[in-house]
């Protein structure tokens, strides 16, 4: 735009300025901005003097529901005949666990497969070396098929594996006992380790001679374990025994573990 367009229209002027502004002004908050980020270089964390207190709560609380695997595994020379085995000793289990209170709701399988058995039979004898390798040969099927079974009644556990054996389980695993709704003893555990973060907190805090301004983070974990089963008997899982096995249910633990960061001043 030459003089003479400035003498004689006084956009000219505007059209010039209105652009230099807006860069003026676009040029002064990127520097204002890099002057508040040099503030932050080499800082982690905006909140500088906070600590974390970690602690967990117990709650101990006697199970109210076993779950068990109760197995049969048969093995014949034929697919047909396992199965038929199999499937007798499986419908005599079902009968025997429906028979002591088991609701048909709480008993499921988990597990069926058929694989072949194969023998390894070693070549004659030779007189020269090397002698021929030897060869797996088949000689017959196996048929596993698992019941998972939950067991509401406590007092019936051992009676109800008896039973199971004695109709033909050949294996009998997995025996856990749970609780059944554990939400309020979770919440219990969690409120004691709370107030025991609390505790230390206020604890630390007068030991520093500062005061906790507010809470920055929470964070929880909980664990649930399950207490060994004990039982003993005769034949567990070998059938004809005449002794119950003696189950002790002991008691479940409930943890929780919170970890809380406070800001201090």
């Amino acid at each position: 735009m030459d003089i003479q367009c400035l003498k004689e229209n006084k956009y000219c002027c505007w059209l010039i300025a209105i652009p230099l502004i807006v860069l003026t002004a676009y040029i002064g908050v990127l520097t204002l901005n890099k002057i508040k980020e040099s503030r932050y270089i080499g800082e982690t964390s905006d909140i500088r003097n906070a600590f974390t207190i970690s602690d967990t709560g117990e709650v101990y609380s006697k199970p109210d529901l076993a779950v068990t695997t109760l197995s049969v595994v048969s093995e014949k020379k034929t697919v047909a005949e396992a199965m038929s085995d199999n499937t007798e000793k499986m419908n005599a289990i079902i009968k025997s666990v429906g028979d002591n209170g088991v609701e048909d709701k709480d008993m499921k399988t988990v597990n069926f497969y058929i694989s072949p058995v194969y023998e390894y039979q070693s070549a004659v004898s030779c007189g020269y070396y090397p002698c021929p390798d030897g060869k797996r040969v088949l000689t017959g099927y196996q048929i596993t098929q698992s019941l998972q079974v939950k067991i509401r009644d406590l007092e019936k556990v051992g009676e109800i594996i008896q039973g199971a054996t004695d109709n033909g389980a050949n294996q009998v695993g997995d025996l856990q006992f749970t609780i059944e709704n554990e939400d309020d003893l979770k919440s219990q555990a969690r409120e004691e380790a709370i107030d025991k973060v609390k505790a230390k907190a206020e604890a630390l805090a007068k030991q520093l001679g500062v005061k906790i301004v507010r809470i920055v983070s929470y964070s929880e974990s909980g664990a649930y374990n399950y207490p060994e089963a004990l039982y003993s008997a005769k034949a567990v899982g070998m059938g004809g025994g005449d002794s119950v096995p003696q189950i002790q249910t002991g008691e479940n633990k409930i943890e929780a573990t919170v970890s809380i960061t406070y800001e201090f001043r």
